[in-house]
């Protein structure tokens, strides 16, 4: 299955593209650059990220500011989360996997209207990750 995805690496650039074989469990992964069809897809290493966005659409919305605050209480097999990049980007919603120690976790976003349907952050991109 293809992927709709933005990467937004530490060093601050960012890609989009397409991805069929991102898994958390593998260091690198490929990437179809969305304004490059046909090229041959990117060899992108985890570790070199800030996060990877699973998004609905790669224009998005740039006037949209997204809330950090939830409309409903989320189910309980789901924690409420903030994360703080070292960038200073806030990003809140809620997880199942983060455990301190792992490489990265996914996070779904609080504010339903997000372009972003889940993102997977990397655990060394984050100054503050907090359980709220």
């Amino acid at each position: 299955m293809l992927n709709k995805v933005v990467a937004r690496f530490a060093d601050g650039r960012v890609l989009k593209g397409m991805t069929a074989d991102f898994s958390p469990g593998k260091d690198i992964f490929h990437l179809a650059l969305a304004d490059a069809p046909g090229q041959a897809p990117l060899q992108v290493r985890a570790q070199d990220l800030k996060a990877l966005f699973f998004v609905k659409d790669h224009a998005g919305n740039p006037g949209y500011d997204e809330r950090k605050e939830f409309e409903s209480a989320p189910s309980i097999a789901e924690r409420p989360i903030q994360v703080v990049f070292q960038d200073g980007e806030v990003l809140v919603g809620t997880t199942s996997g983060y455990r301190a120690g792992r490489p990265g976790f996914f996070l779904t976003p609080a504010d339903p209207e997000s372009n972003n349907e889940r993102c997977y952050v990397i655990t060394a991109a984050a100054r503050e990750i907090t359980f709220i």
